[in-house]
């Protein structure tokens, strides 16, 4: 096979039918997947989504417990792009603003100093749970039977039958038919490391394949404790009279009672995020020893020293980017292969927004 029929499908001469809807996979259904996703449907293509999870959202995410729920992921989210605000506006009901008092603690000579932070701009909420825009806007693909949940993409690949479109090779538990084919694109809405690994196996989109080479982003460990003891608005004494910090203990980077937050349980629940280099450093240690290290942070930061009834961690391989790929969204136009996500501009849920917007505007 010659190296232009294995990096790419020929691309079909303009006619009648390159103007005639497209049938377009995309590959993870985080927020910039979803809303690329929702864009190409809006404008009358049909879309296949693939997520290997078992629901949407990606970081974007809510764990429910039997004391209450935590996003573990995603803390809040900011509205600067006017599309975003306009987007929102579709989610009735579901967002509200989070009125939370943050602080700085600094951590000197064994010392936490907490320090008022003024609000630089709105921080945003979905509610009951970060994880429900996301699985409001999948909705409409949910009901065409065009998102695809369990089901992990393993390789990309010319279409057998249609030489000209893509196939894909997938597996997992929610997978019936491991090949779907049929693809006029395919839109990488991963990780940048795992759409890079895929591109890779594939032996796909070189150049493209290079560009998400440059891109660095950090882990992130995440502690999640409920205090039933403790309830609000009429709770004791449990702990400092700040909802959210943000920390530069050398261990801890974030924390936030997730209990004040609007349309939550009242029972005391924390979310702890690690600091990137700690969770770099510890990257491969045991959940039980990560815990027991960030318990001990956490009673440090907050002066809580109860026992938890419920103390859970989560890996985020990849949460916080480091080096971003400096441009929304990265579309090799004569493969027709594109990649998106927050680590395009940056880490924000919002960042996630754009670079699906603007892939699919590409794609348009």
């Amino acid at each position: 096979m010659s190296k232009k029929s294995r990096t790419a499908p020929s691309k079909p001469a303009e006619s009648a039918e390159t103007a005639a809807p497209r049938h377009i996979a995309v590959v993870g259904a985080g927020i910039a997947g979803i809303t690329c996703a929702r864009t190409l449907m809006q404008a009358g293509h049909r879309v296949t989504v693939f997520e290997k999870s078992r629901g949407v959202g990606g970081r974007m995410a809510t764990r429910r417990t039997e004391f209450g729920s935590f996003d573990h992921g995603a803390q809040y989210f900011t509205v600067r792009d006017e599309r975003f605000e306009e987007a929102l506006a579709t989610a009735s009901g579901l967002v509200r603003p989070w009125s939370a008092s943050t602080v700085r603690v600094l951590d000197e000579n064994g010392r936490v100093v907490a320090a008022s932070l003024p609000a630089r701009e709105s921080h945003w909420v979905a509610t009951p749970g970060m994880n429900a825009l996301v699985r409001q806007w999948s909705e409409p693909l949910l009901e065409a039977g065009q998102l695809m949940l369990q089901t992990r993409v393993t390789r990309i690949e010319a279409d057998k039958l249609h030489p000209e479109r893509w196939q894909l090779q997938t597996e997992g538990p929610g997978t019936q038919n491991p090949v779907h084919s049929g693809f006029d694109a395919v839109v990488l809405a991963l990780p940048s490391v795992q759409a890079h690994e895929l591109l890779l196996d594939s032996q796909q989109a070189s150049a493209l394949r290079e560009s998400l080479a440059g891109v660095t982003v950090a882990p992130c460990w995440s502690l999640m404790l409920a205090f039933p003891q403790a309830v609000q608005p009429s709770r004791t004494s449990l702990g400092p009279q700040w909802n959210v910090a943000r920390s530069t203990h050398h261990r801890i980077a974030w924390l936030a009672r997730e209990s004040s937050k609007p349309g939550r349980g009242p029972i005391e629940r924390w979310t702890v995020q690690a600091s990137p280099a700690w969770s770099q450093r510890h990257l491969d240690d045991g959940d039980e020893r990560v815990k027991a290290k960030l318990l001990r942070a956490f009673a440090e930061v907050t002066g809580i020293r109860a026992e938890p009834p419920h103390a859970a961690v989560h890996r985020w391989l990849y949460a916080q980017t480091v080096k971003p790929l400096g441009k929304t969204h990265a579309w090799d136009a004569q493969s027709r292969i594109g990649a998106c996500g927050d680590w395009c501009l940056g880490h924000r849920v919002e960042d996630g927004f754009v670079s699906g917007l603007e892939m699919a505007l590409a794609i348009l």
